[in-house]
Order: C-alpha cells, then structure tokens, then sequence
C-alpha cells in the first residue's frame, strides 16, 4: 500500500505548531561593514603631533565609531560625531602613515581607505616665539553646506607649520604651512558662521586669532529666506553692552530673540505691541559684572511658527568699567 507525503497540517502538529502559534521569520545578522571612510588627510602641527581628518560618513551607513591606525597600529578611537583627531607624542622628523576604520552597532569594521602620510618637522626647542597673526582674512560660501576662506600668510622666526580655522571657540581645520586658503564642507544652511585663522609653529605656538570672517551659507533648495539675524554687532560701553543687528526676512515682524552669553541662554529680548523696529533693531543690557570680562554674544530669532532660526554671528566682547 502507497503512503501519501505528509501534508503540511501534519508537519505542524508534530511539532507543535498549531493553534495560534504563529511562525516568525528569520532575520539575518547584520554582516555588511561601512564603506572605508574618504578624504583622510594628515597634517603635522609641531614637531610632535599630527591633525587627521576624514569625510563624515553618510547617516545611512549606520556608523557609530571610527577607529584611527598609524602603520597598522590602532592610536585612537572615536565616536561617529567626531571625524578629526590630533596624534600626539610623535618623534620629530619620522614619517608617519595614517588610516581609518569605521564600525557600526553590529561591530562590522570596514576596510580602511586610502592611507595618509606625513612626516613630523623638526624639533626647535628654544622656539618660544608666536607667529604673527593672518592680518586679514576673507570668507564666501561656496554653497548651503560649504565655505572658502582665504587669509594673509603669516610670519615666524622658526617657520610657521599650519594654519588652524576655528569658528566658536573650536578648531574645525587645519592645513599646511604653504596654504593660504581652504575649502570648509560639511556646514548646516542658513547659518551664519564666524571663522577666525591662527598660525602655529614646529613648537606649537600658537598666533592670535586673524581678523574674523563671517560667512552665511545659502538655505538649501525649498528651505525658504534666511532666518539668522544679520550684521550683529555688539558694543561694550561702562555699565551696558548694545546689540544691533536686521531682523531677518520671516514674513512678519519680528518681536522676539534669544540671548547667549558664553554658549548658554541668558534671556530672551522681546519688543512689545507697536515698538517692534523695522529693519534695523536695537538693544541695550545693563551689566554688573566687573570690567575685563569676556562675552562671547549671539542671538536667534522667534519664527512666526513658533521655533527658533538660525544664530546670527558671534561676537566677542570685553566689558568695561
């Protein structure tokens, strides 16, 4: 006598698969690294440190590290936030190769990019001298998300080795000694930023700031007008500081900013029914804190839908008696 093959109704009872038991499927693991991460440079800062750089990865890549080797040897590792790093504690005048590695949540470690090689000046250990300042530096943007920034060449009596481009406070750039000009990417539209450039030295002495530099970057296609306020400027006088600036174009008036001191939110200035200025505004704190303290002052309007635009520039003042 023929047996029949098993139905499927079968199979499930046998192993214990009826009623409302409900087969689920399977996912597979994820296995696929990142890409190796593009744009890595190097740039010797002293005779014994080295700035690397590299291209932020895509959001769709799903990284959450990026892992730093100087010939094969792991020197740093970072968070995905972060796509540069200064190495520290080389030898003067050594050759050094750079690579990256980014990783994802899965742990999977892509494939380093292309290397970057650099060799360390030498040592001049009675350099105590700062470079002079850029004595002038001029900025566009290049785009929603890009800047080119152009500056004076600077001069030292040991040799100027790198030129840094900070904005707020912090380094975002470096590079070498010959330029005198760089391309800033990886910007936010609609802000306004405010670029300074330092030179530094084989003995890492840093010059003061050059001449700041403000750039707007463009909002991106369908974002609308700008919404940072524009041509900020703060002026300290004894007891008070003034703030102008244009209000910026919302499609209605504009009666209330928001105030920072230092990074932080201080107040929020607001104009009432009727003296909301047209154009240009203005306004006036008084101050208590003693004479020689530094503000670092920025602000940002209200938008008509009740969030908060784009920062204007940042200026640095020092309050006087």
């Amino acid at each position: 006598m023929r047996r029949s093959a098993p139905t499927l109704a079968l199979l499930l009872a046998l192993a214990g698969l009826t009623g409302t038991t409900a087969l689920t499927a399977c996912t597979a693991p994820d296995e696929q690294p990142p890409p190796a991460p593009a744009g890595l440079t190097a740039q010797a800062g002293s005779a014994s440190s080295v700035h690397v750089m590299w291209e932020a990865a895509a959001e769709a890549d799903g990284v959450t590290r990026y892992r730093v080797f100087e010939g094969g040897r792991e020197v740093r590792v970072l968070a995905a936030d972060r796509t540069m790093v200064d190495i520290t504690g080389l030898t003067p005048q050594t050759g050094y190769t750079f690579t990256v590695r980014a990783e994802d949540a899965a742990g999977n470690l892509g494939a380093p990019g292309p290397e970057a090689r650099v060799t360390t000046p030498a040592a001049k250990a009675e350099d105590r001298g700062a470079p002079t300042a850029p004595a002038t530096t001029t900025g566009a943007a290049t785009g929603p998300r890009s800047a080119r920034l152009s500056w004076t060449p600077s001069t030292d009596d040991t040799g100027v080795t790198a030129y840094d481009i900070h904005q707020g406070g912090v380094r975002i750039h470096t590079v070498g000694p010959g330029e005198s000009g760089t391309t800033l990417t990886g910007l936010r539209p609609d802000t306004v930023y405010t670029f300074t450039v330092r030179a530094r030295d084989g003995a890492d002495n840093s010059s003061p700031d050059g001449p700041p530099v403000d750039v707007t970057t463009p909002p991106a296609s369908g974002e609308g007008p700008g919404t940072a306020p524009a041509d900020f400027t703060a002026t300290a006088s004894p007891g008070a500081v003034t703030l102008s600036w244009t209000a910026p174009d919302t499609g209605r008036e504009t009666s209330e900013y928001e105030l920072f001191v230092n990074g932080k939110p201080t107040t929020v200035v607001q104009f009432g029914a009727g003296a909301v200025p047209a154009g240009r505004a203005e306004h006036r704190l008084s101050v208590s804190e003693p004479a020689g303290t530094t503000w670092a002052v920025k602000l940002r309007a209200r938008l008509p839908d009740g969030t908060w635009g784009a920062f204007s520039a940042e200026r640095t003042i020092t309050l006087t008696p």
